[in-house]
């Protein structure tokens, strides 16, 4: 990769930040609107085309990640250098913390405060872990295939789409059980800004854990001779390197 660190990192945040504030403006909306105005789906719409769009916009850039659990899972995965897991979810979580204090200033602490994320009702800690975390893994293997997989032939221009319409569809069955967030950064961001950490520990550690079983698993069915890194894996090294 040519492209600079500080610019593929400039990327990440306002990547995160333009998905976030995307998704959260929807959970504004129902919250001050009411469901007249927007319902479940249209939420969950909101985080999948959010995402979508930003992949458009960077994700010939960074990558596209704008996910601690993505970067994690494609370093396990040997799609992108481990030297740069770090700064990414830095630059991530700055990003998703900006669209988090921008709703605070322009709402109150009790509007952000309903895109904390929590469990289900009725739904115990344990089960709303074990489904954050097995969509995150789903999630980190259909990013890992149609953005980075030369072998398949959707690789690249159907990323954004198949990207965007997993965390719409995720969103949408699993979210109301688990919480919605197979990501770190989405869940850290209104929890800083609501000053609520109730739940925090599922929606931080279960998508890493997640994302590193699907980096894994994308890792196993690669086509790497030898269990050498790809072309792909090397170039993202030199360019760490040379940045």
């Amino acid at each position: 990769m040519d492209i600079p660190l500080s610019k593929r990192l400039a990327a990440e945040c306002i990547g995160t930040f333009g998905f976030l504030l995307t998704a959260f403006m929807g959970i504004v909306s129902l919250a001050t609107q009411g469901i007249s105005a927007i319902q479940s789906l249209g939420i969950a719409a909101g985080f999948g085309f959010g995402l979508a769009a930003m992949i458009f916009a960077f994700g010939h850039i960074s990558g596209g990640h704008f996910n601690p659990a993505v970067t994690l899972g494609l370093a396990a995965a040997r799609k992108h250098p481990a030297s740069e897991i770090l700064p990414y979810w830095t630059a991530q979580i700055v990003g998703g913390l900006i669209a988090a204090l921008l709703i605070l200033v322009l709402w109150t602490q009790g509007i952000i405060g309903k895109a904390v994320n929590t469990p289900g009702v009725g739904v115990s800690d344990g089960k709303a872990f074990i489904i954050e975390a097995l969509f995150t893994m789903l999630f980190v293997l259909v990013i890992a295939t149609v953005a980075t997989d030369q072998r398949a032939p959707w690789k690249g221009v159907f990323a954004p789409f198949a990207i965007g319409l997993f965390i719409f569809t995720a969103g949408t069955v699993a979210g109301p059980v688990s919480g919605f967030s197979f990501n770190p950064a989405r869940s850290l961001a209104p929890a800083i800004a609501a000053g609520d950490f109730s739940d925090i520990w599922i929606y931080l550690l279960a998508p890493l854990i997640g994302g590193v079983i699907g980096g894994l698993i994308h890792l196993y069915f690669a086509d790497a001779k030898s269990g050498a890194p790809s072309e792909e894996f090397e170039d993202l090294n030199r360019g760490a390197v040379a940045s």
